[in-house]
């Protein structure tokens, strides 16, 4: 077992909020080391409904103060990494025998007043009879609404955040779990073991942040904490993808029979995605599959408003994650709160545990966690800094994505424009390095497939902590949608080689 210096925080979760809070105190000073037993975003920060918003059903159960700090944080979001956050105009059909019109157009003006200084448009009624929207709906609906969000590659969110932390200073670890913690008075004896080799690492720690999602009760239980009567709640969401069933300008917003809403949103260029589910789990599964009754469930709830039905032999792709939920009561777990609560031990050396959360407020929890632990390790600044730095590859010109998409199609005349399009939404301002001085499809390397080649592969193992072709074509990229078993066989092999020589 080999042996390494202390840190002033140890951060145990490569999820949203554990990058998030990596980076914030990276930025800030501090040194950090993040350990993820798996991939970055392999679990629950991976299987979201890629949004970046407010939360318009919140607003029926008067959680408005998660609202507004979700809409703050989506402005937020927009200027600090605007190639993988993009605006998107929602439909929402009125269904007559369901919410009245009243009370949809009330919360819609709620949230536009809760969204404060904005530059996105602002919401409305529409005549589906005449917008464009309606094509794709069946004729019974004939009015609506409109309102704007924001689309985001949740996977890329994640990695972009701990590649800011590394750039920072941060030690980041993926694959590496954390086996052993052992309190002191001022800080933390923890052991770490590597997925791959088994080797174990001692490492020492000033404060711990516990970010372990799902995991959190585990880390706690480690760390011979009981948890003081708090405890989660699992709940599983679960998402279909299918071929495109409308034009990509608008996504839609679904009220079901049973209270809950769902969307179905332009996906990848050539897909629409198609959630969520929220089905309690009495205990956290060692794997999370899309259910028979789940598939059935979301297909006969958007077909009751889509003028193309959906069935199960439709879908290509699905995926399915655990969001773990505060338990605050007795509440159907549709009504659970997605606000978070952050419990401060500091008992001996300070243990902080994340409980809940939702990836649009991980920037503004990260902030709170840095407030909350001021005073209790060494001095940091006390600025914030993470609303206005960009996120590796959001520093574009002027801020604006479409400028700069059309300014990367006429940098790449001989690439096809699809890729062009891919290239410049997964990496921003960071095109250039990955292309290098390439300008043909030819000087790209190996094709693997869909539009996967060799020179974006080594970027992606070199810089975004990609080891396994399933990093590389579910989270790093969705390459996977047009790949066959056997290409990403191959691909993985290749990874091997690669890692072996």
């Amino acid at each position: 077992m080999t042996r390494e210096s202390i840190y002033d925080l140890l951060v145990i979760g490569g999820g949203i909020n554990g990058v998030g809070v990596a980076r914030d105190a990276a930025g800030r000073g501090l040194s950090v080391c993040l350990c993820e037993q798996d991939d970055l975003a392999a679990h629950t920060s991976s299987a979201s409904t890629k949004l970046i918003h407010g939360g318009l059903r919140y607003l029926e159960q008067y959680d408005f103060r998660l609202v507004r700090h979700a809409l703050q944080e989506r402005r937020h979001l927009l200027r600090i990494a605007p190639h993988i956050v993009h605006p998107q105009r929602f439909i929402l059909p009125h269904h007559l025998s369901l919410r009245p019109r009243w009370m949809i157009r009330l919360g819609l003006f709620l949230y536009d007043r809760l969204a404060g200084p904005d530059n996105l448009p602002g919401s409305g009624g529409v005549d589906l009879t005449r917008h464009p929207a309606g094509q794709a709906l069946k004729p019974v609906y004939t009015r609506g609404f409109e309102y704007s969000d924001c689309r985001v590659q949740d996977a890329r969110l994640v990695v972009v955040n701990a590649m800011d932390a590394r750039q920072r200073g941060a030690d980041i670890r993926t694959r590496s779990r954390c086996i052993g913690l052992k309190r002191h008075a001022n800080h933390w004896d923890v052991i770490l073991q590597a997925r791959a080799s088994g080797l174990r690492t001692r490492i020492q720690a000033r404060a711990i942040v516990n970010a372990g999602g799902p995991w959190v009760e585990q880390v706690e239980t480690l760390g011979g904490m009981a948890g003081g009567g708090r405890h989660l709640r699992f709940v599983k969401g679960s998402h279909l993808v299918v071929p495109r069933l409308f034009s990509p300008e608008y996504a839609y917003i679904f009220q079901h029979t049973d209270g809950r809403v769902l969307f179905a949103i332009p996906f990848e260029q050539e897909f629409t995605l198609l959630g969520t589910t929220e089905v309690e789990l009495d205990q956290l599964p060692e794997t999370v599959q899309v259910s028979r009754q789940e598939t059935d469930y979301i297909c006969e709830a958007v077909s009751h408003y889509l003028r193309q039905p959906v069935y199960p032999e439709d879908v290509v792709w699905s995926f399915s994650g655990v969001r773990p939920l505060f338990d605050a009561g007795p509440e159907d777990a549709s009504k659970v709160s997605r606000e978070y609560h952050l419990h401060l031990d500091r008992d001996q050396a300070p243990i902080l545990s994340i409980h809940g959360g939702k990836i649009t407020t991980y920037r503004r929890l990260a902030e709170e966690v840095m407030e909350l632990l001021s005073g209790v390790i060494p001095p940091y600044t006390g600025k914030t800094w993470t609303d206005s730095a960009s996120l590796p590859g959001g520093d574009l010109p002027g801020g604006d994505f479409e400028d700069f998409l059309a300014a990367c199609l006429a940098r790449y005349p001989q690439l096809p424009p699809s890729l062009t399009t891919r290239y410049a939404g997964n990496y921003g301002s960071r095109i250039d390095q990955l292309l290098g001085d390439s300008t043909r499809v030819e000087e790209l390397g190996h094709h693997f497939g869909n539009q996967l080649f060799e020179r974006e592969v080594r970027y992606l193992v070199t810089n975004e902590f990609a080891e396994t072709a399933d990093d590389i074509v579910w989270r790093r990229t969705r390459c996977g949608l047009g790949m066959s078993i056997r290409e990403v066989a191959f691909l993985q092999q290749w990874l091997t080689d690669k890692a072996a020589a």
